[in-house]
């Protein structure tokens, strides 16, 4: 996992040449609406694709459940993002998405995923299998921009993005990997709470995902200005045995920026345990991989101060054994 890690901004720059060499056919169509269904480490590519894709004329909608939406019809863009290509939710609603006539796209390494998207003509963007779905991230989200490019729904200049942000995490690594570890030593055997401004919670929830894979902790994460309105008032029961790690932004709003700094002095009442986080990057894509990056060497910093093995899922593994009985 620290290889993989490692490896973030290569993922990058293959992502880029994948997703420049997919065969895609050309769709002329014009759509209401997108749906972008997946589970885990393939499903929070779409929470961070949707956040990304923020010059769109139609609602772009991340499913993470068995149910294709009733709104889902002919009009509708559907990408199916599962690495493995066989997690059961992802393809109920895949097979039931092409049952409606929609366009489907598939994202995937092989399995049923695969076969269904050879059968049925799909488009898709094929990725190298055998890792674990979170170390995939780059290439979930890049495939997903160029799908989103290519059906006309986003103009993203994904070459330059991409290859900016590239630079920036290669010039950034070795403070990155130094001040995560200092992030990681500072919240070690505490509760972690995450908290970001709305239009990063893909991030937040990622950072959460891989506290839990990673690191084996139980942590929790949470969005402002909604958290403002119900969480905030539960810090009465607030203790230093929680650590509040924030997730911050340039281009959080001035509204946005106010609120933390209250939130902060609210919260100091009961934990000492505060941290920020800042992106880098002068692009919104920029500045979400460069937390997703950070992000992944904290996890994998605490993984090593937990002493757990970091690529360990068994009770995943014994879950879906129990539902294929």
């Amino acid at each position: 996992m620290k290889t993989l890690i490692q490896d973030f901004s290569k993922h990058l720059a293959d992502a880029l040449i994948i997703g420049k060499n997919a065969k895609l056919t050309s769709n002329s169509k014009t759509f209401k609406n997108v749906l972008i269904t997946g589970m885990g480490g393939s499903g929070i590519g779409g929470t961070v694709t949707s956040q990304l894709a923020t010059e769109v004329s139609v609602p772009v909608v991340v499913n993470k459940t068995y149910d294709l939406p009733s709104w889902v019809n002919e009009d509708t863009l559907v990408l199916g993002s599962t690495y493995s290509g066989n997690t059961e939710e992802t393809i109920n609603v895949i097979e039931a998405a092409i049952a409606t006539g929609a366009e489907v796209a598939i994202i995937t390494s092989g399995g049923r995923a695969k076969a269904l998207a050879e059968e049925h003509q799909l488009n898709q963007i094929v990725l190298v299998g055998g890792n674990p779905p979170r170390s995939q991230f780059a290439y979930s989200v890049v495939s997903q921009l160029f799908l989103l490019n290519h059906y006309g729904i986003t103009t993203i200049a994904i070459e330059k993005e991409i290859q900016a942000t590239i630079e920036l995490l290669d010039r950034e690594e070795e403070t990155t990997i130094s001040e995560s570890r200092v992030i990681a030593e500072e919240i070690a055997g505490t509760m972690p709470i995450i908290y970001c401004a709305a239009g990063y919670d893909g991030v937040a929830t990622r950072f959460r995902q891989q506290l839990n894979e990673n690191s084996k902790m139980l942590c929790w994460h949470h969005v402002i200005p909604e958290m403002n309105h119900n969480e905030l008032v539960g810090w009465a029961g607030g203790n230093e045995n929680m650590s509040v790690i924030i997730l911050r932004n340039d281009d959080d709003s001035t509204k946005n920026q106010q609120r933390i700094e209250i939130n902060k002095n609210i919260i100091s009442r009961h934990t000492q345990q505060i941290f920020e986080i800042w992106s880098k990057g002068d692009s919104k894509i920029a500045r979400t991989f460069y937390h997703v990056h950070f992000e992944d060497w904290v996890s994998m910093h605490l993984s090593e101060i937990n002493e757990v093995d970091v690529m360990e899922i068994e009770v995943i593994n014994f879950l879906k054994a129990e539902l294929a009985k």
